[in-house]
């Protein structure tokens, strides 16, 4: 696979002093894959006239570890269109790296800058274009025997219980003066944290903040609100969607709590930090200002949590649903239920069975593959889930919320391509999804992104829900889309206990 990498990329692998440990990793994996590394004339052109005369120097000695392109592909119509829209010298270099990959003489690209990962979307090809935590989910997906971590596991731990020796904490104590103190004063209070093979992966401390606190550090003042204070939070790349499975653990909170807003108070000095800012506002959490203290000056998120719905953007509003969206059940086979939905585990399934240890099971984002004859679902809409099994056995648990749908895919790859990120699938078995044939026809398939919002407390079986008329009868069981008038989504609701915290009307 030829990888084209981004100049920032190539500048902290070979910097004197590493800044994101995560690099390591994902030239690690570079190796293992036998990736041909690419890098742009360009970007040798920008390393050239770096401030840091050691970077210069150091890639002058380690430049021939890359490939260099030796011709750039043209400028079609699209690309020159994208170009009257760049500004700066920046925007014309990034125009000319997302090039390489739109025209296919790069396979992918491995990038942090938002402006290649915008200009691939406008272009159609932000499957090819990956974050370094992207990159390394793909690799460990596609590649499980090649994977360091066995078994992931996010647990609630008093701190008491937890090593401050840790190195993972030492980013912290360079940080803050006082956190090894703090830390050992909080070690009767709770924290989330996963381990991997006895290593910290990712680490949450959660505080909440009634209407009476004071906050004398942070600028402009904030008004009197209860809120949730993600206090600690770091995630280590490792191919496994942690960030996403903590947000969860975050909005849950916030739900359970009723909070009006959740904020963060977090430094930009190393790219680890600068990732997880991103991941935050992607999330919806917007700059509100300052915290100023003696350690420094640290960047104020804050995520307002009132109950309000962005069908367009729906992760801004997460885990938010509205009862006016079209509502539609769905079912899927019990082998992949658990494995796409692992927080709706049956009671006769083994939840040591199910442990975090696959990217899509930890996911928020994820994805549905069907053939169903009705494609009218589209973004916005809610989809109850409904595991398969017979009279007794076949049961709705949970609830998620369409974020776009994929139809019309023009090929095998492109599918694997739109899959690939969120799938429960591997390769081989997209490709049997892809070539499936029915009674010797072959039915397109079709793709649904969607967000995981709930799992029902109560799970109603076919049983149940036809004696209270959500189905007809047992032949009236759903095989692919079938869309469920207001009525009896609210029979569901009720009759499952859900909790409508997270249900505006």
């Amino acid at each position: 696979m030829r990888i084209l990498l981004d100049t920032n990329i190539v500048i902290h692998r070979e910097a004197s002093k590493v800044r994101n440990s995560d690099i390591g990793k994902l030239f690690n994996w570079f190796d293992r894959t036998k990736a041909t590394k690419i890098v742009h004339p360009l970007s040798i052109e920008e390393i050239s006239k770096h401030k840091d005369p050691s970077v210069v120097e150091t890639m002058k000695i380690k430049i021939e570890n890359y490939n260099i392109l030796k011709t750039e592909s043209l400028d079609d119509d699209k690309i020159k269109n994208l170009r009257l829209k760049d500004i700066t010298k920046n925007d014309t270099i990034d125009t000319s790296i997302v090039k390489e990959v739109y025209n296919d003489r790069v396979d992918i690209i491995v990038t942090e800058d938002r402006g290649i990962h915008k200009k691939a979307l406008a272009l159609g090809v932000a499957e090819k274009v990956y974050t370094i935590d992207s990159y390394i989910e793909k690799v460990t997906a596609e590649n499980p025997d090649l994977t360091d971590y066995k078994v992931l596991a996010v647990k609630k731990e008093f701190f008491g219980n937890i090593k401050l020796q840790d190195e993972f904490f030492d980013s912290f104590k360079e940080d803050y003066a006082e956190f090894e103190n703090w830390f050992k004063k909080k070690s009767d209070e709770v924290s989330y944290i996963c381990f991997a093979d006895n290593e910290i992966g990712a680490f949450l401390y959660l505080k909440i903040e009634n209407k009476n606190e004071q906050y004398n550090t942070i600028e402009p003042i904030f008004e009197p609100k209860k809120r949730l204070k993600v206090g600690t939070f770091k995630v280590k790349s490792n191919g496994y969607k942690l960030g996403e499975r903590f947000l969860k653990i975050i909005f849950d909170n916030a739900l359970v709590n009723q909070v009006d807003e959740i904020y963060v108070t977090i430094f930009e000095k190393r790219d680890e930090q600068i990732r997880l800012i991103r991941l935050l506002e992607d999330w919806g959490f917007k700059e509100w200002g300052t915290s100023k203290t003696p350690n420094g000056i640290e960047k104020v998120l804050v995520r307002n949590f009132k109950k309000e719905v962005n069908i367009n953007y729906p992760k801004l509003t997460y885990p938010f649903i509205t009862r006016n969206s079209k509502t539609y059940l769905v079912p899927i086979y019990p082998d992949y239920h658990t494995e796409l939905l692992p927080d709706s585990v049956l009671n006769n399934e083994s939840p040591q069975s199910f442990i975090e240890n696959e990217p899509h099971r930890n996911a928020i984002q994820k994805v549905y593959v069907s053939r169903s004859y009705d494609r009218s679902v589209s973004k916005g809409d809610l989809i109850l889930f409904y595991r398969t099994g017979g009279y007794h056995k076949s049961v709705i648990t949970t609830i998620g919320l369409v974020e776009s749908v994929h139809d019309n895919i023009p090929s095998e790859e492109k599918f694997i391509e739109l899959c690939r990120k969120r799938s429960v699938f591997d390769d081989d078995e997209l490709k049997r999804h892809w070539r499936y044939q029915s009674y010797g026809k072959w039915i397109s398939p079709f793709i649904v992104n969607f967000l995981y919002i709930y799992t029902f407390p109560k799970r109603l079986n076919l049983a149940k829900l036809i004696e209270l008329g959500v189905i007809s009868d047992v032949n009236s069981a759903p095989r692919g889309f079938e869309k469920i008038s207001r009525e009896k989504f609210e029979i569901i609701i009720k009759g499952s206990k859900t909790d409508e915290n997270y249900i505006i009307d």
